[in-house]
């Protein structure tokens, strides 16, 4: 136990989420390639992606495999993200039992003080039913409650952890007095399958043939991840919206 606590270190309030394509091996390439190897047999990455421009047989194979739900080429490829966002929402990625994740641990290190507070123009009324949910504006009072409540409970429950860590309480029992709203750190790594799969149940688009309603936390990192994918595979990514954003 030391003689006298540590100063609490300054505590940061976010309302965004950070991710970054840290790896890739991915091009609409690589589809060509697993695909054609049912009809040509052995082929190489250069056969498939010859010419500057994919060809009008190139887009039409992706189309098809893509509509008709032959998913399997599209996993010959990977993508690695390393991802900051606030616990709560490592909690709805992990439900997706189709990527590989490494998250940082409380149990060693210890967490620094940085917290999610929703923004102001985050939606806060919830109408409806369950799967069918829409979220209304916030009066003016809700949010400024919201603010006010979420920054009194983040700087109360962190000085109670750093209470408990200057005392030479474990870093993995301290840790269980901290809020789901503070910031975690990732890494995590999918194949274009489970990429789409992951997006069309993680963001909402008008037109798409099984819509979704998710929290709009994920929906941030989501909308991320498919950015830096769209630049990867601009011909998977246009065959996956044109096909009501249903991974094959």
């Amino acid at each position: 136990m030391t003689d006298a606590a540590s100063p609490v270190p300054p505590i940061e309030f976010r309302s965004d989420v950070a991710v970054e394509l840290v790896r890739s091996s991915a091009s609409d390439a690589d589809v060509l390639f697993a695909a054609r190897v049912s009809t040509m047999g052995e082929q190489t990455l250069d056969d498939a992606a010859s010419g500057a421009e994919a060809s009008a047989r190139d887009r039409g194979l992706i189309n098809y495999l893509m509509r008709d739900r032959h998913g399997s080429p599209f996993e010959h490829n990977s993508m690695t993200f390393y991802v900051q966002a606030p616990i709560f929402v490592f909690r709805e990625f992990m439900r997706h039992r189709i990527a590989s994740y490494n998250e940082e641990s409380g149990r060693y290190r210890e967490l620094r003080p940085v917290f999610y507070v929703p923004a102001p123009e985050r939606k806060l009324i919830q109408v409806g039913k369950p799967g069918a949910y829409e979220f209304l504006d916030g009066t003016p009072e809700q949010t400024a409650l919201v603010d006010e409540a979420t920054r009194a409970a983040s700087v109360q429950a962190f000085e109670a952890y750093q209470r408990m860590l200057d005392a030479g309480v474990a870093r993995e029992v301290a840790r269980i007095v901290l809020p789901l709203n503070i910031y975690s750190s990732m890494y995590v790594t999918m194949n274009a399958r489970s990429l789409m799969n992951f997006l069309s149940l993680r963001t909402k688009r008008e037109g798409t043939h099984f819509p979704s309603f998710p929290q709009r936390e994920i929906e941030m990192v989501a909308e991320k991840m498919e950015r830096a994918w769209t630049e990867l595979m601009p011909l998977t990514h246009a065959s996956f919206n044109a096909n009501g954003r249903v991974a094959p």
